[in-house]
């Protein structure tokens, strides 16, 4: 007897699901977060994982975003054969994309808690923003049973931009490839995260194991103390070791905890190849299961406020200098040194990947600017928008090394003074920073909540049209950043100099 499941459960279960990942860390994250501070020595990334979790908290009690960047939503599903479909308006059922696409519209538009938009359509054109965050990349899987099984996440862009794939050689290290990954990855998707492995099938296949496993609990320390039964788990303990030991660290900032745990997924696949796909999960973690069997949509009950205990509701910097940043000169930023930490207080511009995109074509065109940048500092950020009581929604920083393109004109023609992201710097942009006596100060990736309460005032100065990449003028108050690069060109990232330098 097939067992009937209406559509609009699968919806209101996708829109529920949705809302509530945006505001909620899986408790197995919290958890490995609270373990890896504990035994952090590392000062700045002590403080980082930190912020992590205060952000965690205040997300939960706030029921705000943790991350400014609201993810892609990804929906796996396992359809049982037995199961039917229907829908209780009486039409005939729809195909499932146009079902989660429908959830995605009325998640991301939510009047209480609105959520970032960040889908654009014609990648290869205009790249217009979808405004809903529709589309929903669905897969579907149809396996025994009489349930849907459903997987939704909501992926950011920083995790998965930093996934890799290659097709090695039977005789070739894995364990070597994924090691030799980590330094290039760099700190863009927010380190201490999760490593999805994918090893065999196809090329598709193995991408698809690796996004898949990163959403598997974490049990790296279980796994530690009962030993590997296979190769596959001995694989995720030498990684999760060694990866470790590179320093890379918490927002890059070094220190001990790179990964909280390796997953590793395998498919059988051709004799003479080993096709392997990695895929890292950030500190804005937000995925859910659930299951429906025809008897209502799903519902998502709260962790137990236990899984904050001791968590503060604010984040002190007692030994940070504190910066008035309407008083700001080029005589202060050279006095920063980096690693220093510092409370950024007054007015700063903000500027991401499009914005910069017109200002340069501006200057290439000899046409003024919309706003003077001369003295200012710009923050990379594309925040959600504030709902009332709010100057602005969750706002943390994106990927610097985005903008890298831009910075030589930007500090050439414009007198920027600092620039505030997340992640390293090209050897060419700490380069320009030097030259210009300028500055690059690192906010924590995965804090946006926490930030957004430093954050005083907000308004729209420049390129309206593009929503959230808009430039606008915030007014900080103590808003936390580390300095990563100083006007003498000295660097926080130390794992940049394993790397091997791209092409120009």
């Amino acid at each position: 007897m097939p067992r009937r499941i209406q559509q609009e459960d699968l919806a209101d279960s996708l829109a529920r699901a949705l809302q509530f990942i945006s505001h909620h860390h899986p408790p197995d994250f919290v958890r490995a977060m609270r373990r890896a501070h504990a035994a952090e020595t590392h000062a700045p990334a002590k403080a980082a994982i930190e912020q992590i979790l205060v952000n965690s908290r205040l997300a939960a009690l706030g029921r705000r975003p943790l991350c400014q960047d609201t993810g892609v939503v990804q929906v796996f599903l396992r359809v049982g054969v037995e199961v039917q479909f229907g829908r209780r308006d009486g039409q005939a059922p729809v195909a499932l994309q146009r079902v989660a696409d429908e959830a995605v519209r009325r998640a991301y538009t939510d009047p209480i808690n609105p959520l970032r938009a960040s889908m654009v359509r014609d990648p290869l054109g205009e790249r217009r923003n979808t405004r809903d965050n529709t589309p929903a990349i669905v897969h579907t899987e149809l396996v025994d049973g009489d349930r849907v099984e459903v997987l939704v996440a909501a992926k950011g862009g920083g995790g998965d931009v930093k996934a890799r794939f290659a097709t090695l050689n039977p005789s070739d290290s894995v364990a070597d490839w994924v090691i030799g990954q980590l330094p290039g990855m760099g700190a863009g998707w927010c380190p201490p995260g999760v490593l999805g492995i994918g090893i065999g099938g196809s090329p598709e296949q193995a991408m698809l194991l690796a996004k898949q496993a990163v959403f598997e609990p974490i049990d790296i320390d279980a796994l530690r103390q009962r030993g590997p039964a296979d190769a596959a788990e001995a694989l995720r303990l030498e990684l999760h070791e060694r990866i470790n030991a590179l320093g890379i660290g918490a927002q890059g900032l070094g220190g001990l905890s790179t990964v909280l745990d390796v997953k590793v997924a395998t498919a059988p696949c051709h004799a003479a190849t080993i096709p392997i796909a990695l895929v890292p999960n950030c500190a804005a973690t937000r995925y859910i299961r659930f299951t429906l069997d025809g008897t209502g949509p799903a519902r998502f009950e709260e962790p137990d406020a236990e899984l904050w205990a001791g968590i503060p509701d604010r984040f002190e910097m007692p030994d940070a200098t504190a910066v008035d940043l309407n008083l700001l000169d080029r005589q202060t930023v050279a006095s920063w040194r980096v690693g220093q930490t510092l409370l950024l207080s007054g007015r700063v511009l903000t500027a991401r990947d499009a914005a910069h995109k017109r200002l340069v074509d501006l200057l290439e065109r000899g046409q003024p600017l919309p706003v003077d940048l001369r003295g200012r500092v710009i923050y990379y950020v594309g925040p959600v928008d504030a709902v009332p009581g709010e100057a602005v929604g969750p706002a943390g920083p994106t990927t610097a090394t985005r903008m890298d393109k831009f910075v030589g004109a930007i500090l050439s023609q414009c007198g920027v003074l600092a620039m505030i992201g997340k992640a390293e710097r090209s050897a060419q942009t700490v380069a320009d920073i030097r030259r210009h006596g300028a500055a690059y100060l690192a906010a924590v990736g995965g804090a946006a909540y926490l930030l957004s309460k430093a954050i005083r005032a907000a308004r729209v100065v420049a390129f309206d049209d593009l929503g959230m990449e808009a430039i606008h003028e915030f007014e900080l108050r103590e808003f936390p950043v580390t300095v990563a690069v100083d006007a003498k060109g000295r660097t926080v990232y130390r794992f940049i100099e394993a790397r091997t330098p791209a092409p120009e």
